[in-house]
């Protein structure tokens, strides 16, 4: 097993809302584009390698706000979703193109199959689990080529592009990173054969470590190396005791109502990743610290990640290290209310962790440069020597 030597720590843009307490508009705030941006520039100057904007129905939309951001802020990455079975690949393609150029190469590409029946439905989206990752594949097989600066011709079973081509190429080549998330084996097999990070949610080191063994050796398998990611919420203080103290206080809103009607609506969704989520607490209060210093209480009533490291700094910085032990290079994490706990993760923690963190403001590629209109949409104007007098 490869142990990463560095790392790499994105935050998070809280599109569906903030505040100090779960559950709760006691302590909730406006989340605008002003506010957005506070959180945006924070994560810059503190040194984040990278922002994750979430999607769905309840957020606002990823591509549009990391655009509005991307000329506020320097070296940030933006870590943006691109919906199979929403977008068509070659449309994909030329929005990841245009906003990895315009953010001079700081996109990142989080590929979202979708586990919620009720909200794929609403999107248009009727297929079963299993064809939603049948979709997701053939989709990034046209996205990809499409990136790279192929001329494509493709013929699936869902999806289908004739003489498929991007004029305008991204600023990263041969194309932004893909990272991806899936727990079932249908997702981990997209994983292995098409991406370049896989990302878990925030389960104990050791089923953490079970996945990362399963998803390298498919990898292996279909001859390709992937990285791992996870994505955890944090709730750094000066003493273990306040964080524990601040933990309790986000939850402290919440009564038993809430909680079930919230587990009752997690659990129409068919992501293993879900329900593994769903599994380490079982909507039970009482038993939340599912792990040293991993507690569980984000996911009484939140989706996707639902757990925390809670401590003071050294012992984050432990916790992080035993993920990193076992394979993960890249951490995405959050905290309520975000821009605080920006700051209180970033001054505490980040000094203690071996970033990897370059400045992506390097020289670009050549063909970059868009200089005439095109011809016919298929070409630029070629530049003619003059003949000597």
């Amino acid at each position: 097993m490869t142990v990463p030597d560095k790392l790499k720590v994105l935050w998070f843009l809280p599109t569906h809302g903030d505040g100090r307490h779960l559950g709760s508009v006691e302590g909730a705030r406006v989340v605008d584009i002003d506010y957005l941006e506070q959180v945006a520039r924070a994560a810059d100057q503190l040194g984040y390698y990278g922002v994750l904007l979430p999607t769905g129905r309840s957020c606002e939309d990823s591509w549009v706000v990391a655009s509005a951001l991307a000329r506020t802020t320097q070296k940030l990455r933006f870590l943006v979703a691109v919906r199979p079975g929403l977008l068509s690949p070659t449309l994909a393609a030329r929005m990841t193109a245009t906003l990895d150029r315009i953010s001079g190469g700081r996109l990142l590409i989080n590929v979202v199959t979708g586990g919620d029946p009720v909200e794929n439905a609403g999107d248009g989206i009727f297929l079963d689990h299993d064809e939603r990752y049948a979709v997701t594949k053939e989709f990034l097989d046209i996205y990809k080529a499409e990136l790279a600066g192929e001329v494509v011709n493709y013929e699936g079973k869902h999806l289908s592009v004739k003489e498929g081509q991007l004029y305008l190429r991204p600023h990263q080549r041969p194309s932004p990173p893909l990272y991806f998330g899936g727990s079932s084996d249908a997702g981990i097999e997209v994983a292995a054969h098409t991406i370049d990070k896989y990302l878990t949610w925030g389960e104990p080191p050791l089923a953490v470590a079970e996945k990362v063994a399963k998803v390298r050796a498919r990898a292996e398998a279909a001859g390709r190396e992937v990285s791992f990611g996870i994505r955890l919420h944090v709730i750094v203080r000066d003493t273990n005791a306040e964080a524990w103290a601040a933990a309790e206080s986000l939850i402290s809103k919440l009564d038993d109502e809430t909680i079930a009607k919230a587990q009752k609506a997690l659990e129409r969704q068919d992501s293993v990743g879900q329900i593994r989520m769903r599994a380490l607490h079982g909507g039970d209060r009482t038993k939340l610290e599912i792990s040293p210093n991993l507690w569980a209480g984000v996911g009484l009533i939140r989706g996707g990640a639902g757990t925390a490291l809670v401590g003071d700094a050294a012992t984050v910085a432990e916790r992080i290290d035993e993920y990193r032990r076992v394979g993960i290079d890249t951490f995405i994490f959050s905290g309520y209310p975000h821009l605080e706990e920006a700051y209180s993760f970033g001054e505490r923690v980040l000094p203690l962790l071996p970033l990897d963190h370059d400045d992506p403001r390097t020289s670009a590629p050549a063909d970059l440069k868009i200089i005439g209109e095109s011809i016919a949409n298929s070409r630029t104007p070629e530049a003619r020597a003059t003949s000597a007098s």
